[in-house]
């Protein structure tokens, strides 16, 4: 075979490979939507209609099913406390890795990298091997703070300490690695303009780096909102706890209310919001992993 064609068998080959590849993403999508269909029209029926005709309409829609899940089942004190939680867990993880990552990415040491390193380490670290160690750290913190500080302390407090300590390592990461893709003739041209370091980063990199911004803010929006493990072990008060451990709770009482079109609005009322959130930045994620500040 010549060079020609084992070329050309190769590019078949990669094509052949694109289509399959394409097919299954499309396949996987497909799938998630019709499950998300479904999951919103069983939200809507009655117990009997969603055993006896799981894949059909809803007959008359059960718009109570959602004010039963909200009110009763906790959920909108649950929603108070994911939102209150996750926000604050976020924004404090964006401020605190963005200056991070920009120093480690402009830092021209042998000693960045190894810091890099370090957070690239601790992104393997499964959470299961934290849960004693985090547990024993918000039990002193919380007695600590109502021994001898303020004489009260919430739990969420501690759990939102918990997902800074666990976001912090991806977040530094990802925005380390997009700072590197920003020219730095930028800065120089900035340097030259007389602006020191701290406006060129606040003035000029901070609106470059905006899409990597926003896709680390969403990425750990996503992951802290669906988070349970935490929540059932740090935060021992019911009623303040987020919406997957409420959602949790509910599904363990099926079998004494056999509530089951209140259990998939609940499903909707934890799902839903993340959809949108994606749906409306998907594509600043997209150009966060494909472009830097110029083409």
């Amino acid at each position: 075979m010549t060079a020609v064609n084992r070329r050309r068998a190769i590019d078949r080959l990669d094509t052949l490979l694109c289509a399959a590849v394409r097919a299954v993403l499309w396949l996987w999508v497909a799938m998630m939507v019709v499950l998300t269909v479904w999951v919103v029209l069983s939200s809507l029926k009655t117990n009997g209609e969603v055993f006896e005709d799981p894949f059909g309409l809803p007959k008359s829609p059960q718009w109570r099913n959602y004010s039963v899940a909200w009110s009763v089942s906790g959920f909108g004190q649950a929603a108070l406390s994911s939102v209150t939680v996750v926000a604050a867990a976020a924004l404090l993880t964006m401020v605190l890795a963005t200056p991070a990552s920009y120093v480690l990415a402009r830092v021209d040491r042998r000693s960045a990298s190894r810091v890099i390193t370090y957070f690239a380490i601790g992104m393997g670290i499964p959470a299961q091997a934290l849960v004693v160690p985090f547990f024993l750290m918000a039990d002193d913190l919380s007695t600590f703070m109502t021994d001898w500080v303020t004489g009260w302390w919430d739990d969420r407090i501690s759990l939102a300490l918990i997902y800074i300590v666990l976001s912090l390592p991806f977040t530094v990461y990802l925005l380390t690695m997009y700072f590197r893709s920003l020219p730095t003739e930028i800065e120089e041209a900035a340097a030259v303009d007389g602006a020191g370091p701290t406006r060129t980063f606040v003035a000029i990199m901070l609106p470059l780096a905006r899409h990597g911004l926003v896709t680390a803010l969403v990425l750990n929006i996503v992951a802290l909102w669906n988070e349970t493990l935490f929540v059932l072990i740090v935060v021992g008060d019911p009623q303040q706890r987020t919406l997957p451990a409420t959602l949790l709770e509910l599904y363990n009482t099926m079998q004494y209310t056999s509530d089951w079109g209140g259990l998939f609005a609940g499903i909707v009322i934890l799902v839903m919001p993340m959809i949108l959130l994606y749906l409306w930045a998907g594509r600043r994620i997209v150009q966060a992993m494909t472009q830097g500040a110029l083409k």
